[in-house]
């Protein structure tokens, strides 16, 4: 788009903000007065891509200009010019969201332009995005602002020059799901659409939709229920690529990713430049072009670049390997400084851009990214006396952050799609290094709203394409029960409650009659673990004993949400409820002692099935043992043998980097956190192998970016600083560290009265000397091996 579409970007990320939308807002309660509009004539639910304009005078610059705008499937809102907002933040048709925004800094006395893109992109959209049909809305606050009102005086202008770049599946031979690529044919775009001045005569006027505009809970039809954003607009920055590694059949050096040298290839060439970031971002690339009409630019993007036979590698290598990826294009009309910004960012290490240049030159002015995400503030700090765990923090924060956008992702090149077995271990990072809560609410709010007629929740919200994974629901009831431990919040929680029971009694309804689970529908995924005698379970990820019933992993999933349920059930006053619960977990347990148990292995089976021929269980994972010592189906006394044995057993099908989370949280439990900095050495192997985000699965891996396996950082604050809450809504403290290994440590959490601080250090002796500082208001407890002592509000030294 025209280069003053990119400088509106950077100002979008410095100046506008959201207006905050009090509950009790008119436009909460009452229809609006403006109107959803579209193109008169192009079809509603097919692709394409569309540009609105208002022209309206003002006879001086006001003080405040308070708008409210939304649009299906997405938009992005220029006022004179200047990008001010981008949106909306994803979610489902009866809870749409809907941006309120300031636009008085980008007014001026006289002439004024709105003017607004908006993208249907069809059955080539996301599968994260859910849809009614084409529209955008933009309502003015008040009286001085309905002048703005969307309406038949508004602007429209179907843009041809888009096209969508399908994903190519078989080449890229994996599950992507992420919307099409671009292609934009420069000689048909309305360049300059979102100035003043430009002229509009031969745009049409908008139709508006005949029913009326209406915020969630009015009306008799269902198209779009209208909500406030709850959290902030997406950060943007200007990001430079690194390097030019390779380049076929023309010369480019890094001068020209500083922006500092053009690079020109000539007519009737094909030229390949292989650009690296050095590290993983999310980005909107900005190409800005020159000439060279009809030429062709394709840019590719990829975490890595891939072998003959398929194979990511080091991550840093490059020599014999080649670039396979998500793809947009440009074409070049032949004018001057035309940028190229697709619709939606893209995930990238490696950048290629392959240039076909026809009867004139093309000169490449300038790329720059512009990165983006969930604005989320680094507050927390870790340091310890092994400085390689530096690393580990740093690239797990990247790995968490690239994992965060509108909503949660699980991995933000494949899918971009929010699964609660994800969100549960990002939000804990979330909290635990930014103390933003925001996200992980509107995570909790969003699976609530997937709900659907078993009780279950579906397992990834917002998402078009309906899937359900039952271990998925259990883990939104415990995500819940981690934000009431952590945030102060009873409303909220309270108003989850029904949504948790549906999740609670479908799993009831399914406990057989040997006290184990019977056989269980839909997608009951544990771990992408290499499973031992699971071969009922195409769908892959799933343990023994699911399909057919008596699987002890799955029991023991349930009978460890069973207990938080009964906590939250209990604080809330449901105390019969909350037994009911407690005595479920506890008969699974049982169940689950009696039938898997293996004496002779000391450990607890998959199942309770032998194994063709034999006498002896048929298959044992980490997993069932993990779990084991989470829920006491194991006697406290014997879980700390338990835990070391099933660490040390690589018999035992193993726990991947995602269900490592539980194996760390066990080692709190069995208060051997000592154990945990020696439990790294896959994040180490990965940052061997140049990844620059943790993977989503040990090698060969599909996702290089996954935010489950940047469960480390959490640890680093909750374990080796010991930091969590000693009661609900954090209203005190326990810290009990465990260095191991290490001789220091330092360590600070953001908490809702302000900063937790720790410093330790081991004595010669095996003490532990330093000094504790917390927020006023708080106090709570500071524990090394059977010691315990009080701490108080401020700082305090400390010596046990």
């Amino acid at each position: 788009m025209l280069r003053l579409l990119c400088v509106g970007i950077l100002l979008l990320a410095g100046v506008t903000s959201l207006v905050a939308q009090s509950p009790t807002s008119v436009w909460t309660s009452q229809y609006w007065t403006a109107r959803w509009i579209l193109h008169p004539t192009a079809p509603a639910r097919q692709y394409g891509i569309y540009h609105f304009r208002k022209l309206f005078d003002l006879g001086q610059k006001p003080a405040r200009f308070v708008v409210h705008v939304s649009a299906d499937n997405r938009y992005r809102l220029f006022v004179n010019g200047k990008a001010v907002a981008h949106g909306p933040a994803r979610s489902d048709t009866q809870n749409w969201n809907y941006e309120t925004i300031d636009i008085a800094p980008y007014l001026q006395p006289g002439r004024n332009v709105l003017a607004s893109q908006v993208w249907y992109m069809g059955e080539g959209a996301p599968f994260a995005q859910m849809s009614y049909q084409l529209g955008f809305v933009l309502q003015g606050d008040g009286d001085t602002e309905k002048l703005v009102n969307t309406d038949a005086t508004w602007k429209i202008w179907r843009n041809q020059a888009y096209s969508p770049i399908k994903n190519d599946i078989p080449k890229l031979r994996t599950y992507i799901v992420v919307g099409d690529g671009d292609r934009v044919d420069a000689s048909q775009y309305p360049w300059g659409w979102e100035q003043p001045g430009f002229d509009d005569k031969n745009w049409v006027a908008a139709k508006p939709l005949s029913f009326p505009t209406k915020p969630r809970g009015l009306g008799t039809d269902g198209n779009w229920g209208l909500v406030p954003r709850t959290i902030p607009m997406m950060e943007e920055r200007p990001l430079r690529l690194a390097s030019v590694r390779r380049s076929d059949n023309g010369t480019m050096d890094n001068a020209f990713l500083q922006g500092k040298s053009p690079v020109t290839v000539p007519a009737n060439t094909k030229a390949v430049f292989l650009l690296d970031q050095s590290y993983l971002t999310n980005a909107y690339p900005e190409l800005t072009v020159s000439q060279g009409k009809s030429s062709t630019i394709t840019v590719g993007y990829a975490e890595a670049l891939i072998d003959a036979k398929g194979q990511k590698g080091n991550r840093n290598e490059i020599e014999g390997r080649t670039l396979r990826g998500f793809e947009d294009q440009f074409i070049a009309d032949g004018g001057a400084k035309r940028v190229f910004r697709p619709l939606w960012f893209r995930t990238y290490r490696y950048l290629q851009l392959t240039v076909e240049t026809k009867d004139e030159p093309l000169i490449l002015n300038d790329l720059i990214g512009q990165y983006t995400g969930y604005p989320f503030e680094e507050k927390a700090r870790f340091a310890a006396s092994d400085t390689t765990l530096r690393s580990i923090w740093n690239v797990g924060w990247r790995t968490a952050k690239l994992c965060a956008g509108e909503n949660y992702y699980d991995c933000p090149y494949y899918e971009q799609l929010q699964y609660t077995g994800d969100t549960r271990i990002q939000s804990m990072i979330s909290l635990y290094v930014t103390g933003d809560d925001r996200l992980m609410r509107k995570a909790i709010l969003d699976y609530d709203h997937s709900r659907f007629n078993d009780g279950l929740t579906q397992s990834r919200y917002p998402s078009a394409d309906f899937q359900v994974i039952p271990t998925f629901s259990l883990f939104w009831v415990c995500m819940i029960h981690d934000y009431w431990m952590h945030r102060q919040d009873d409303e909220f929680v309270k108003s989850m409650l029904p949504g948790i029971q549906g999740v609670l009694n479908w799993h009831e309804q399914r406990i057989a009659k040997t006290g184990l689970n019977g056989p269980l529908e839909w997608w009951n995924f544990v771990d992408w673990s290499k499973w031992q005698n699971a071969k009922d379970e195409a769908a892959g990820g799933v343990p023994a004993g699911a399909r057919k019933g008596g699987s002890s992993i799955l029991s023991l999933q349930q009978a460890y949400t069973y207990f938080r349920a009964g906590d939250l059930l209990a604080h809330y006053g449901y105390n019969e409820r909350a037994e009911h619960y407690r005595e479920l977990g506890r008969r699974l347990n049982k169940a689950v002692y009696a039938q898997c148990w293996d004496a002779s292995r000391g450990l607890f089976a998959d199942t309770p099935l032998a194994a063709a021929g034999q006498t002896g269980k048929s298959s044992f994972s980490q997993h069932a043992n993990i779990l084991a010592v989470l829920t006491d189906a194991v006697p406290v006394n014997q879980q700390a043998t338990l835990l070391q044995k099933v660490m040390a057993d690589t018999s035992l099908t193993q726990a991947t980097f995602y269900f490592k989370y539980y194996l760390f949280e066990a080692l709190k439990k069995t208060r051997q956190g000592d154990l945990f900095v020696a439990q790294l050495k896959p994040w180490r192997d990965m940052l061997g192998m140049g990844l620059t985000t943790f993977a989503e699965n040990p090698e060969p891996t599909r996702s290089d970016c996954h935010a489950w396996s940047a469960s480390p950082l959490y640890e680093f604050l909750s374990m080796t600083c010991g930091i969590r809450p000693a009661e609900p809504g954090f209203k005190s403290v326990r810290i009990e560290p465990y260095l191991g290994d290490l001789t220091t440590v330092n360590g600070q959490i953001p908490h809702p009265l302000g900063s937790i601080v720790v410093q330790f250090q081991k004595t010669a002796s095996g003490g532990l000397s330093g000094t504790v500082t917390l927020p006023a208001n708080l106090s709570g407890t500071l524990r090394w091996k059977s010691k315990t002592i009080p701490l108080k509000a401020g700082s305090q030294s400390v010596s046990l």
